[in-house]
């Protein structure tokens, strides 16, 4: 009886989601993080409309296990104090997907910036204090192949 009762509510609300199907748009949806994104959607029956082109801007990179690190070693370095500012790397999104696109060809990466200004201005952040604590950052094109390849494994994007 209770089992019975379960499947009609399940039913339920299969019929309600049925009913709420959206028209989302998606914004860098062929992004690594993005597709998975439009992949559920899709799946839930919902209208994806996708942005395709890559922003014109730069971004501030670091690697969540670099990150780990660095919170043990300022746990085991009795002289670490204050904050640290972890950034591995600074890359502006053509160089992210020009590395992305040597390491995965088959990856669909957008190929057209979204305008035609000038690159944005490319700037620098001190990585002195989280290095004196002994953090070596890993490179940016191995952080990427290692986020992708693991996104790929647990089938959240499909190429």
């Amino acid at each position: 009886m209770e089992e019975q009762l379960m499947m009609e509510r399940s039913r339920e609300k299969m019929m309600i989601n049925e009913e709420r199907k959206m028209v989302v748009c998606v914004t860098g949806a062929s992004g690594y993080i993005a597709l998975w994104l439009v992949k559920l959607l899709l799946q839930k029956g919902h209208i994806v409309k996708e942005q395709t082109k890559y922003p014109n801007t730069t971004f501030r990179w670091v690697d969540v296990r670099d990150v780990a690190n660095v919170h043990i070693y300022a746990f085991e370095n009795s002289s670490a104090s204050g904050r640290y500012c972890l950034v591995g790397s600074v890359v502006r999104s053509s160089e992210t997907l020009e590395i992305l696109h040597k390491l995965f060809p088959e990856l669909k990466l957008p190929k057209e910036c979204a305008d035609d200004k000038p690159h944005s201005t490319k700037y620098q952040v001190s990585k002195k204090k989280a290095e004196s604590l002994g953090v070596k950052f890993t490179p940016l094109d191995v952080s990427l192949k290692d986020t992708v390849e693991s996104l790929k494994e647990k089938n959240l994007v499909s190429f």
